[in-house]
Protein backbone atom coordinates (compact mmCIF):
# COMPACT_ATOMS: atom_id res chain seq x y z
CA UNK A 1 0.00 0.00 0.00
CA UNK A 2 1.57 3.60 -1.08
CA UNK A 3 -0.09 6.63 1.32
CA UNK A 4 1.00 9.70 -0.34
CA UNK A 5 0.56 13.13 1.24
CA UNK A 6 2.32 16.38 2.07
CA UNK A 7 4.84 17.78 4.91
CA UNK A 8 2.10 20.40 6.27
CA UNK A 9 -1.24 21.38 4.69
CA UNK A 10 -0.64 22.75 1.76
CA UNK A 11 -3.93 24.27 0.99
CA UNK A 12 -6.99 24.86 3.80
CA UNK A 13 -7.53 21.71 5.97
CA UNK A 14 -11.61 21.31 3.54
CA UNK A 15 -9.73 21.36 0.22
CA UNK A 16 -6.66 18.85 1.66
CA UNK A 17 -9.17 16.92 3.13
CA UNK A 18 -10.57 16.31 -0.30
CA UNK A 19 -7.74 15.18 -2.06
CA UNK A 20 -5.59 13.09 0.42
CA UNK A 21 -5.61 10.69 3.60
CA UNK A 22 -2.90 11.38 4.95
CA UNK A 23 -0.28 14.71 6.57
CA UNK A 24 3.00 14.91 8.27
CA UNK A 25 2.29 17.43 10.98
CA UNK A 26 5.27 20.28 10.86
CA UNK A 27 3.86 22.91 13.22
CA UNK A 28 4.85 20.39 16.09
CA UNK A 29 8.43 20.51 15.33
CA UNK A 30 8.60 24.38 15.50
CA UNK A 31 6.36 25.14 19.14
CA UNK A 32 4.66 22.92 21.59
CA UNK A 33 0.92 23.08 20.16
CA UNK A 34 -2.00 23.27 22.90
CA UNK A 35 -3.71 20.10 23.14
CA UNK A 36 -7.64 21.43 22.14
CA UNK A 37 -5.90 22.45 19.01
CA UNK A 38 -4.29 19.06 18.22
CA UNK A 39 -7.96 17.67 19.67
CA UNK A 40 -9.91 20.55 17.25
CA UNK A 41 -7.69 19.06 14.11
CA UNK A 42 -8.42 15.43 14.70
CA UNK A 43 -12.53 16.44 15.09
CA UNK A 44 -12.22 18.33 11.77
CA UNK A 45 -10.28 15.07 9.62
CA UNK A 46 -12.45 12.68 8.31
CA UNK A 47 -12.31 9.53 10.26
CA UNK A 48 -9.92 7.46 7.89
CA UNK A 49 -7.73 10.45 7.85
CA UNK A 50 -3.67 9.58 8.92
CA UNK A 51 -2.03 11.90 10.89
CA UNK A 52 2.20 11.97 11.45
CA UNK A 53 4.17 13.88 13.43
CA UNK A 54 7.22 15.35 13.06
CA UNK A 55 8.94 15.59 16.85
CA UNK A 56 9.23 18.94 18.82
CA UNK A 57 12.61 20.26 17.83
CA UNK A 58 13.45 19.78 21.30
CA UNK A 59 14.45 16.45 21.08
CA UNK A 60 16.70 16.96 18.13
CA UNK A 61 17.68 20.55 17.70
CA UNK A 62 20.17 22.53 19.85
CA UNK A 63 18.99 25.69 20.79
CA UNK A 64 21.43 27.26 18.83
CA UNK A 65 19.37 26.08 16.04
CA UNK A 66 17.62 29.11 13.97
CA UNK A 67 14.34 27.24 14.36
CA UNK A 68 14.11 27.75 17.31
CA UNK A 69 13.00 31.56 16.96
CA UNK A 70 9.84 30.22 15.79
CA UNK A 71 9.18 28.37 19.27
CA UNK A 72 8.11 31.29 21.18
CA UNK A 73 9.41 30.08 24.14
CA UNK A 74 11.50 32.13 26.79
CA UNK A 75 15.31 30.47 26.95
CA UNK A 76 18.41 31.47 29.20
CA UNK A 77 20.38 30.19 26.81
CA UNK A 78 21.86 27.13 29.11
CA UNK A 79 19.23 24.82 28.16
CA UNK A 80 20.23 21.22 27.15
CA UNK A 81 17.85 20.45 23.98
CA UNK A 82 18.72 18.54 21.07
CA UNK A 83 21.05 15.70 19.21
CA UNK A 84 19.30 13.63 21.55
CA UNK A 85 21.40 14.01 24.59
CA UNK A 86 20.36 12.70 28.07
CA UNK A 87 19.07 15.02 29.56
CA UNK A 88 15.65 16.52 31.31
CA UNK A 89 14.57 19.47 28.37
CA UNK A 90 15.33 16.33 25.93
CA UNK A 91 13.30 13.77 27.67
CA UNK A 92 10.63 16.47 28.32
CA UNK A 93 10.44 16.79 25.01
CA UNK A 94 9.84 13.43 23.80
CA UNK A 95 6.74 13.49 26.01
CA UNK A 96 5.38 16.67 24.68
CA UNK A 97 5.69 14.86 21.00
CA UNK A 98 4.30 11.49 22.11
CA UNK A 99 1.11 12.99 23.65
CA UNK A 100 0.67 14.95 20.44
CA UNK A 101 0.92 11.55 18.63
CA UNK A 102 -1.81 10.28 20.94
CA UNK A 103 -4.50 12.96 20.57
CA UNK A 104 -3.72 12.68 16.73
CA UNK A 105 -3.93 9.26 16.29
CA UNK A 106 -0.77 8.88 14.69
CA UNK A 107 0.96 5.37 14.59
CA UNK A 108 3.90 7.22 13.29
CA UNK A 109 6.60 10.13 14.57
CA UNK A 110 9.38 11.63 13.33
CA UNK A 111 12.63 12.50 14.22
CA UNK A 112 14.28 14.91 11.93
CA UNK A 113 18.03 15.30 13.35
CA UNK A 114 20.40 18.46 12.13
CA UNK A 115 22.92 17.80 9.41
CA UNK A 116 25.23 18.82 11.42
CA UNK A 117 24.52 16.11 14.13
CA UNK A 118 27.43 13.57 12.50
CA UNK A 119 27.63 9.96 13.91
CA UNK A 120 30.70 10.82 16.48
CA UNK A 121 30.39 8.26 19.73
CA UNK A 122 28.96 10.53 21.84
CA UNK A 123 26.02 11.02 19.50
CA UNK A 124 26.16 7.42 18.95
CA UNK A 125 25.71 6.79 22.67
CA UNK A 126 23.32 9.51 22.79
CA UNK A 127 21.15 7.98 20.32
CA UNK A 128 21.16 4.57 22.14
CA UNK A 129 20.41 5.68 25.57
CA UNK A 130 17.55 7.82 24.29
CA UNK A 131 16.18 4.85 22.24
CA UNK A 132 16.33 2.46 25.24
CA UNK A 133 14.70 5.02 27.53
CA UNK A 134 11.76 6.25 26.19
CA UNK A 135 8.57 5.20 26.43
CA UNK A 136 7.24 4.60 22.48
CA UNK A 137 4.20 2.05 22.94
CA UNK A 138 3.13 1.07 20.00
CA UNK A 139 4.44 4.46 18.05
CA UNK A 140 6.30 3.36 14.99
CA UNK A 141 9.44 6.27 14.74
CA UNK A 142 11.19 7.15 11.57
CA UNK A 143 14.49 8.62 12.30
CA UNK A 144 16.59 11.29 9.60
CA UNK A 145 19.76 10.98 10.34
CA UNK A 146 21.33 13.00 7.73
CA UNK A 147 24.98 13.36 8.54
CA UNK A 148 25.28 9.18 9.46
CA UNK A 149 26.99 6.70 7.06
CA UNK A 150 24.87 3.97 5.94
CA UNK A 151 26.17 1.07 8.28
CA UNK A 152 25.86 3.40 11.36
CA UNK A 153 22.43 4.20 10.46
CA UNK A 154 20.90 0.79 9.48
CA UNK A 155 23.05 -0.52 13.03
CA UNK A 156 20.88 2.19 15.05
CA UNK A 157 17.97 0.90 13.27
CA UNK A 158 18.02 -2.28 13.23
CA UNK A 159 18.58 -2.67 17.04
CA UNK A 160 15.59 0.16 18.10
CA UNK A 161 13.30 -1.22 15.05
CA UNK A 162 13.25 3.06 13.91
CA UNK A 163 12.17 3.36 10.17
CA UNK A 164 15.49 4.46 8.26
CA UNK A 165 13.70 7.75 6.92
CA UNK A 166 15.24 9.47 3.48
CA UNK A 167 14.24 10.97 0.09
CA UNK A 168 14.82 8.21 -2.23
CA UNK A 169 16.22 10.89 -4.79
CA UNK A 170 19.12 11.53 -2.79
CA UNK A 171 19.43 7.33 -1.20
CA UNK A 172 17.68 4.61 -0.20
CA UNK A 173 17.24 3.63 3.01
CA UNK A 174 18.68 0.68 5.06
CA UNK A 175 15.85 -0.76 7.21
CA UNK A 176 12.29 -0.29 7.03
CA UNK A 177 11.62 -1.36 10.69
CA UNK A 178 10.10 -4.96 11.63
CA UNK A 179 6.47 -4.24 10.83
CA UNK A 180 7.68 -3.54 7.02
CA UNK A 181 6.67 0.28 6.38
CA UNK A 182 8.87 3.06 4.64
CA UNK A 183 8.70 6.57 4.89
CA UNK A 184 10.01 8.72 2.19
CA UNK A 185 10.10 13.00 2.52
CA UNK A 186 10.84 14.28 -1.15
CA UNK A 187 12.62 17.37 -0.49
CA UNK A 188 13.16 18.39 -4.70
CA UNK A 189 16.15 16.46 -4.64
CA UNK A 190 16.59 14.82 -8.06
CA UNK A 191 20.33 15.98 -9.45
CA UNK A 192 20.74 19.59 -10.38
CA UNK A 193 17.43 20.29 -8.58
CA UNK A 194 16.85 23.78 -6.54
CA UNK A 195 15.44 22.04 -3.75
CA UNK A 196 12.70 23.23 -2.15
CA UNK A 197 11.62 25.23 -5.19
CA UNK A 198 11.94 22.40 -7.90
CA UNK A 199 8.57 21.04 -9.42
CA UNK A 200 9.07 17.52 -10.20
CA UNK A 201 8.44 16.10 -13.70
CA UNK A 202 6.47 13.41 -14.98
CA UNK A 203 9.47 11.48 -15.33
CA UNK A 204 10.84 12.46 -11.89
CA UNK A 205 7.37 10.79 -10.20
CA UNK A 206 7.40 7.89 -12.84
CA UNK A 207 11.18 7.26 -11.38
CA UNK A 208 9.72 7.46 -7.91
CA UNK A 209 6.70 4.98 -8.39
CA UNK A 210 9.58 2.89 -9.52
CA UNK A 211 11.73 3.50 -6.20
CA UNK A 212 8.77 3.16 -3.85
CA UNK A 213 8.28 -0.37 -5.54
CA UNK A 214 11.91 -1.09 -5.51
CA UNK A 215 12.25 0.11 -1.53
CA UNK A 216 9.22 -1.95 -0.88
CA UNK A 217 7.25 -2.62 2.73
CA UNK A 218 3.87 -3.42 3.29
CA UNK A 219 3.38 0.16 3.68
CA UNK A 220 5.11 2.97 1.87
CA UNK A 221 4.52 6.79 3.38
CA UNK A 222 5.14 9.54 0.35
CA UNK A 223 5.42 12.94 1.93
CA UNK A 224 6.30 15.86 -0.21
CA UNK A 225 7.57 19.13 1.06
CA UNK A 226 8.55 21.44 -1.70
CA UNK A 227 6.99 24.32 -2.68
CA UNK A 228 4.38 22.55 -5.55
CA UNK A 229 3.72 20.17 -2.87
CA UNK A 230 0.09 20.09 -3.21
CA UNK A 231 0.03 19.38 -6.89
CA UNK A 232 2.75 16.94 -7.14
CA UNK A 233 1.32 14.90 -4.76
CA UNK A 234 -1.28 14.60 -6.30
CA UNK A 235 -0.04 14.02 -9.71
CA UNK A 236 1.77 11.28 -7.96
CA UNK A 237 -1.23 9.58 -6.87
CA UNK A 238 -2.03 9.65 -10.89
CA UNK A 239 1.47 8.05 -11.65
CA UNK A 240 0.97 5.22 -9.02
CA UNK A 241 -1.87 4.39 -10.65
CA UNK A 242 -1.22 4.60 -14.10
CA UNK A 243 2.12 2.57 -13.54
CA UNK A 244 -0.21 -0.05 -11.36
Amino acid sequence: MIKVGCCGFAKGKKEYFKHFKLVEIQQTFYRIIPEDTLERWRREAPDDFEFTVKAFQGISHPIRSPTWRRSGLELKGDEKYGNLQPSKEVMDSWEITRKACKILGARICVIQLPKGFKDTEENIRNAKEFFSNIDRKDLEIAIELRGWKDENIKRLCEEFDLIDCRDPFASRPTYIGQRSISYLRLHGSPPGSKMYSYRYTDDDLSKLAKMVREIGGRESYVLFNNIYMFDDAKRFIEAVRVTG
